[in-house]
C-alpha cells in the first residue's frame, strides 16, 4: 500500500508502507496521513512509539511462551 507523506524539506510524495518506519527513524518525513488523518511525527501519537504500560497485565500468562534457562 502507498502512503501520503511530508517530507522535512515540505515535499509531498507516496511511499510504500513498509518504508513508513525507517524514514520516521531517520528524521525524512515530517508528516504522513493515515484513514483517520494527517500525523505529525513527534507531536502525534504512532503506533508502537508510545511509553511503559504501567496498569493491569491482562494477557494469559498461559498464552505466553516459556522460557528454560
Amino acid at each position: 500500500m502507498m502512503l501520503k507523506v511530508v517530507y522535512v524539506n515540505e515535499k509531498h510524495d507516496m511511499v510504500k508502507d513498509y518504508l513508513l518506519d525507517r524514514f520516521i527513524e531517520t528524521g525524512k518525513i515530517r508528516k504522513f496521513k493515515r484513514s483517520d488523518g494527517w500525523v505529525t511525527v513527534g507531536v502525534d501519537l504512532i503506533r508502537g512509539k508510545g511509553g511503559p504500560y504501567n496498569g493491569p497485565e491482562r494477557r494469559n500468562p498461559s498464552d505466553l511462551p516459556s522460557v528454560t534457562i
